[in-house]
């Protein structure tokens, strides 16, 4: 992770200075911004989204697709980013996201060939193993949910297919979704543009926005590549806004994120003279454009002497330039030729733009492709929207009456939830959650609804050693409420019954139970001998239902001090019986 650190406290050394607006200091910016970390920019992508974290609620590593294994004869979720990172364990990465509180749904992209994902999901048997592969992913890594970024269909497929592939996706997207749902886990899409259906122009209408709106937690719309083949705006802020109109109609809000582009596009629009044969084939008109980060954007102007322009129709910037090519044609004769090449890109402003539409229709937010692709002027525009509609921060406070005890006994939770004025926050659901042992997500332990007073309180019986804190969900009007863990301590209850008496020579059988009732603890029998507690016998374990019995062989007369220890284990400290006597007569 050096590298990486490296990497930030550049980006902090060469940021602009920005002036911040009046509410900054005591309003933290709204989370609207979310992005992709690809696997093949990890030294430029992991520490731009680590550096913005007042902007950032979520991440989606851009680490998977999904192949089809022809020997297996099953889909299954290749691993990206290992191969391209070989000296970076994914567990660094994963850690700083997880350190800086990110939610993370990394992407699957579709790496199969034309119409095999379209031919796989039409199977009610290859859509489950589909489905199995993405739940053992998510499992394994402790995901919060998962992305799909299926483009095959649009871009590949063919549009005459759309017909048949759309219910095998629609069906597809409700069985992963109850699946995911199961587990607590988000299911996120990212897809081209969609429109109105009742409109002449429809977009990518094979994602079939509103047959699944109820079944997806995040919709990602990919506006850019407006232009592709030819010189053009990457994404039109009024093409975008009619998207997101529709969008809108059909599902929460909060639910949709707009997509920003961090790249232009560079074609070549007119040539003159006759191009060595090196390039021949990439400098003419019609060829596939070139592309640039935004970052690069201004010296690349600046290299051939453009200015550029921003363009208030689209909300993008755009520049021409000629640049000159010399070498030799095929037969080897010395030539050059000149080319006309115009470029569109977002900046900072085209970036500001879109966020308004977060504001404008209470979106989610917006999604970079990719983060570090931006100059650093573009965040800092995002931080300003952010700030311009930040929500007004909740105080969440908790106590508990109780914070060690025994098993089985009850805790009361108690807390309020206020906004910055001290104004107290009624009929608000508050999820008590808790968190144990080497556990990374909190899970969730009971609920309560707050008071006209914006407090409440809640019995409530926890079964082991746990950190408990209060969650309540943010609005657009206000932000979440997260409470600090307070850790309550369980200790294991455990019960003895020994005989008082017994005659010389007669064996003692002691037993008890262990609560929580668990195989496998170790019980020791003690006894104080010369006043040192010293082992008797061996020690047994428990049996499934915590209970122990020990037998103690015949002594002679005497009085025997014992008392019984419950060996410490990897959730529970150790526990000790009071001391009891047997009187051996």
């Amino acid at each position: 992770m050096r590298r990486f650190t490296v990497l930030i406290a550049a980006i902090l050394m060469t940021a602009p200075l920005v002036a911040p607006i009046a509410q900054a200091a005591d309003n933290p910016p709204r989370k609207i911004l979310t992005g992709w970390i690809p696997y093949y920019s990890m030294k430029t992508a992991l520490p731009d989204a680590l550096n913005n974290s007042d902007l950032i609620k979520e991440v989606m590593p851009f680490w998977y697709t999904l192949k089809f294994d022809a020997k297996a004869k099953a889909a299954v979720v290749s691993d990206l980013y290992a191969p391209a990172n070989p000296s970076v364990p994914i567990t660094e990465p994963l850690t700083a996201l997880h350190n800086a509180g990110y939610s993370i749904i990394p992407t699957i992209t579709d790496g199969t060939d034309k119409l095999v994902l379209a031919g796989l999901l039409k199977s009610p048997t290859s859509r489950a193993q589909i489905i199995s592969a993405i739940l053992a992913l998510v499992t394994a890594n402790n995901y919060d949910g998962i992305d799909l970024d299926f483009e095959g269909f649009a871009f590949v497929d063919g549009n005459t297919t759309w017909a048949s592939t759309a219910p095998s996706w629609i069906t597809f997207i409700k069985e992963l979704s109850t699946a995911l749902h199961a587990q607590n886990k988000l299911l996120s899409i990212s897809t081209p543009y969609v429109l109105n259906p009742n409109d002449v122009q429809k977009g990518y209408y094979v994602y079939a926005w509103g047959a699944i709106a109820s079944s997806i937690d995040k919709l990602r719309i990919m506006t850019y590549d407006y232009s592709v083949a030819s010189a053009g705006p990457l994404g039109p802020i009024t093409w975008a806004e009619r998207t997101v109109q529709y969008a809108v109609s059909i599902m929460p809000a909060s639910k949709i994120f707009v997509g920003v582009p961090g790249y232009g596009r560079d074609w070549v629009t007119a040539v003159s003279g006759i191009c060595p044969s090196n390039v021949a084939n990439t400098v003419k008109v019609g060829a596939k454009a070139a592309t640039f980060v935004m970052r690069d954007a201004a010296s690349l102007a600046a290299t051939y002497g453009a200015t550029p322009a921003y363009n208030e129709q689209f909300a993008e910037m755009n520049f021409s330039y000629q640049k000159i090519y010399s070498g030799v044609t095929s037969a080897g004769l010395s030539t050059t030729c000149t080319a006309t090449r115009t470029a569109w890109y977002q900046d900072a402003k085209s970036w500001a733009v879109r966020a308004a539409l977060v504001t404008k229709y209470r979106i989610g937010g917006i999604t970079a492709w990719t983060f570090g692709m931006e100059e650093p002027l573009a965040m800092e525009a995002i931080r300003q929207v952010a700030k311009d509609i930040a929500p007004d921060q909740v105080t969440a406070a908790a106590a508990i009456d109780k914070t060690d005890i025994d098993y089985g006994n009850p805790i009361v939770v108690s807390g309020s939830l206020s906004i910055k004025d001290k104004s107290p926050i009624a009929n608000v659901t508050v999820k008590i959650e808790g968190r144990s042992g080497s556990d990374i997500n909190y899970r969730l332990l009971a609920t309560a609804t707050t008071g006209a007073d914006g407090t409440f309180r809640k019995p409530l019986i926890i079964g082991k050693t746990t950190a408990i804190r209060i969650h309540s969900e943010g609005t657009w009007e206000r932000s979440e409420g997260i409470g600090a863990d307070i850790p309550v301590t369980i200790n294991r209850l455990l019960t003895v019954s020994a005989p008082g008496t017994i005659k010389s020579g007669e064996v003692a059988t002691i037993s008890g139970v262990v609560r929580p009732r668990l195989a496998g603890n170790y019980v020791q029998v003690e006894s104080l001998i010369a006043g040192s507690w010293k082992p008797l016998g061996q020690p047994v374990t428990t049996d499934a239902q915590g209970a122990f019995t020990i037998s103690i062989p015949g002594v002679s007369r005497s009085i025997l001090t014992m008392r019984i220890t419950v060996a410490a284990d990897a959730l529970w400290t150790v526990v000790t019986s009071p001391i009891f006597n047997i009187i051996i007569r």
